[in-house]
């Protein structure tokens, strides 16, 4: 059974930094592609951050390119996502996600992905 449990989230200041951590387990994350993406009520998943199995090539979202780093432990089984400079208009639930299935990039639309975990809230204050 595949499992991805978000961790990490919580209330910062404007400026700050976040590392969300996600806990795979069930599938093989050197077999996979991961993704983070995020989603504020009443607004579309906005994918932010892919890596890739194999090369672990990234691709980033113009809305955190620069100051967001996704990667990954794969003996661990842990994907990350490092955020910072965060801004209030990155309030959203972060959430994880992976996929066995070759895209090319950047592979940051939603309906590719199979298996999602269940979030973690990122709220920013000003």
């Amino acid at each position: 059974q595949v499992r991805l449990v978000e961790s990490g989230g919580g209330s910062v200041q404007a400026g700050g930094s976040l590392r969300l951590s996600c806990a795979v387990s069930g599938l093989a994350m050197n077999k996979h592609r991961m993704a983070w993406f995020r989603q504020v009520p009443g607004k579309e998943r906005e994918g932010i951050a892919v890596i890739y199995p194999g090369s672990a090539a990234t691709y980033y979202a113009g809305s955190v390119k620069g100051r967001a780093a996704i990667s990954k432990d794969n003996v661990k089984n842990i994907l990350y996502l490092q955020i910072d400079s965060l801004a209030p208009e990155d309030t959203a639930m972060y959430y994880c996600s992976a996929t066995p299935r070759r895209y090319p990039p950047p592979a940051l639309e939603s309906s590719l992905y199979n298996y999602w975990g269940q979030g973690t809230q990122v709220t920013v204050s000003s």
